[in-house]
């Protein structure tokens, strides 16, 4: 696998503080989400399954609905609900919809030194994962204090929307470690750039 590609998990975020914000960050700075093992890695990595599930039977379909979810989801947190808005009417009653379908079944089980560890019933269907990703959605969305605490990253360029939980609720950007030190590194080339 060439490096740089979707799957790298570094190429993976989830820094935004909800499972369904994180699956509308994968469209930045590039489409993350660009096969099918790409979406294997998101699913393992968002925590939406336990590490080592196995997720082979997921074909390019599941890569249609979670694009799909991502679109109606990304509407409705970027949207306000105002009387007649087709399109945020539509999106709501689809991720509804979504989040209809029963979230994969978890059990404990004993792990290899014998405490308990999660895992899922069988093999976790799309309408599951999606249900999950769909009601977490809806959570979001009906809790007025996440909403009110959902920000756009301050970063040049950064669509991303997280929850902003910082003390002070102060946080500017998506991440620190990204958006937050491209910033810096700019003023420091501004400052250096005008001091000569």
């Amino acid at each position: 696998m060439a490096l740089g590609t979707a799957t790298d998990p570094y190429e993976l975020r989830f820094d935004t503080g909800r499972i369904s914000l994180d699956l509308i960050a994968t469209t930045h700075p590039a489409e993350r989400l660009d096969s099918v093992d790409a979406l294997r890695a998101w699913i393992t990595g968002s925590g939406l399954v336990p590490p080592g599930t196995p997720l082979a039977h997921a074909d390019p379909t599941w890569l249609t609905g979670f694009r799909e979810l991502r679109g109606e989801t990304a509407r409705l947190v970027r949207g306000r609900p105002v009387p007649r808005n087709r399109p945020y009417e539509l999106a709501l009653a689809r991720v509804n919809e979504l989040a209809l379908a029963a979230p994969p079944a978890p059990r404990a089980v004993p792990g290899e030194d014998g405490t308990l560890v999660r895992e899922l019933t069988g093999p976790p269907r799309c309408a599951a994962l999606l249900g999950a990703l769909a009601r977490d959605a809806v959570e979001l969305l009906t809790d007025p204090v996440a909403r009110a605490s959902l920000r756009q990253c301050a970063g040049d360029n950064c669509p991303i929307v997280y929850v902003d939980t910082s003390r002070g609720r102060r946080r500017r950007w998506c991440s620190s470690e990204v958006c937050g030190n491209r910033e810096r590194v700019a003023r420091h080339r501004r400052r250096v750039a005008l001091s000569r």
